[in-house]
């Protein structure tokens, strides 16, 4: 009888065992579709990017860039004014996955140092031939292709001339 409890007792832990396994396989998180066109490749799951060239985190989740200014840190879906025009696929990015990264600046200015100037090392999303990118890709030249369109209609509208316009609204 003793050898018959003790056996249940193993089998129920070996199932309590077998069920946390399983939970914690369900709890692991994937944000690939989130990530930028203009980030590295190799991340299923990715929080923060820190680009040491321009001192600047963006945060994935929210698509935001996270900067320190005048004393406080701004999240923004537009980079600081200084840098409106840096070309993020060129830049080295840094991937930190731990909350408010951002808090441990000094930290990442020291230990990430060494990527300054490390432009075009990386393979970006965009470049990549990789499945799993396959749907930021398409994405991304959906919006592209869309930009263009719009560019072409406006080059299209500005062409016309000022008579033509004025016969195109009493039409």
């Amino acid at each position: 009888m003793k050898k018959l409890i003790l056996l249940a007792a193993f089998f129920t832990a070996g199932l309590i065992f077998t069920e946390t396994k399983a939970q914690v396989k369900v709890n692991i998180s994937f944000n690939i579709e989130s990530q930028p066109v203009w980030g590295p490749v190799g991340y299923d799951y990715v929080q923060y990017y820190y680009m040491p060239d321009i001192d600047v985190y963006y945060y994935v989740p929210t698509q935001r860039y996270v900067y320190f200014e005048r004393g406080r840190w701004i999240f923004s879906p537009y980079m600081p004014v200084r840098y409106r025009n840096y070309d993020l696929f060129s830049t080295y990015k840094v991937v930190i996955n731990e909350p408010r990264a951002y808090l441990h600046h000094s930290v990442h200015v020291v230990n990430y140092q060494k990527y300054k100037g490390n432009n075009n090392k990386q393979v970006i999303i965009r470049n990549s031939s990789e499945t799993k990118y396959v749907i930021i890709n398409n994405k991304y030249k959906k919006e592209n292709e869309k930009r263009e369109r719009e560019q072409m209609e406006k080059n299209k509208n500005k062409d016309k001339k000022p008579n033509e316009k004025s016969k195109d609204k009493h039409d």
